[in-house]
């Protein structure tokens, strides 16, 4: 178990996190919010990239700084990946394998693990420098699963990538054990919606919502409007266009809103629950 609490983060004046609380137990969560929102920050402070207060994160309630080995429960793949473009993707599997302290005798095995199950095992004696952007995104999932750690954490770990590397990405995390704290970063809704068992909404710093998919879409209920687009300049109430669509040759506009208004409801989604909590409509 993961524990945050009252974590307080500032660059020079620019203020991140104001006493933030979350905790994040065994299961997936999708951290979602806009850019901005501090997503980024908070994955760096779990993985002590920057430093925190003694006791604003703990692991299993003891706080990390006073465990030796906390960074060996952690798998990472940050936003950008990319190291050792001029070795094989064996060797810099094996230099990872070192530094995550994994036992000299393991270390083959575990890197065949890994890559089976990223689909990279025909690319081993590959250099990183020719693999395409979705198979150097793979062999970063692929470095966050040696040693088998407790805690996965993906920062934005599609972005850049076609649908097909995402859908390859969302099968991978749907498989994995459900007994692990997995953290996947995003600002693309879909990636929770067919991965994630809970969410986390980041907005202007501070946890909007925590729960799972349902009470997020919940978070919309009634919300929902369809609107003819050429009728939109009758709403004098705060209203956020969420999509458009056609309809029998009309052009139809799916919005969100707060207010009551004379219009045909829809059922929310994760994206239009997640939307009108940022939006704040």
């Amino acid at each position: 178990m993961l524990r945050i609490e009252n974590l307080c983060k500032n660059f020079g004046k620019k203020q991140i996190f104001n006493n933030l609380n979350l905790e994040l137990n065994a299961g997936i969560y999708g951290l979602l919010g806009p850019n901005g929102a501090g997503k980024t920050t908070l994955i760096r402070c779990i993985t002590q990239l920057y430093p925190t207060d003694a006791n604003a994160i703990s692991y299993n309630g003891v706080p990390v700084q006073r465990q030796r080995d906390y960074l060996t429960h952690i798998g990472y793949l940050p936003q950008k990946f990319g190291l050792f473009r001029d070795l094989t993707v064996y060797d810099a599997l094996e230099v990872l394998a070192v530094e995550k302290k994994i036992p000299k005798g393991e270390v083959k095995g575990e890197i065949t693990r890994c890559v089976e199950a990223v689909n990279l095992s025909d690319r081993l004696n590959s250099k990183v420098k020719t693999l395409s952007g979705g198979m150097i995104r793979r062999l970063g999932i692929a470095q966050v699963f040696l040693g088998d750690p407790d805690i996965m954490i993906f920062d934005e770990p599609t972005a850049g990538l076609d649908p097909e590397e995402r859908l390859r990405f969302q099968i991978i995390i749907s498989q994995l054990d459900r007994k692990k704290t997995v953290l996947i970063s995003t600002h693309i809704v879909s990636d929770i919606e067919e991965a994630g068992d809970n969410v986390v909404v980041l907005n202007n710093g501070s946890v909007a919502l925590e729960g799972t998919c349902a009470e997020v879409c919940e978070a919309a209920n009634g919300k929902v409007y369809l609107v003819p687009r050429d009728e939109l300049g009758k709403i004098k109430e705060k209203y956020f266009v969420q999509s458009q669509f056609s309809l029998g040759g009309k052009t139809m506009c799916r919005i969100i809103s707060s207010a009551q208004l004379s219009y045909e409801n829809d059922q929310p989604t994760l994206e239009d629950g997640y939307m009108s909590l940022i939006k704040e409509v």
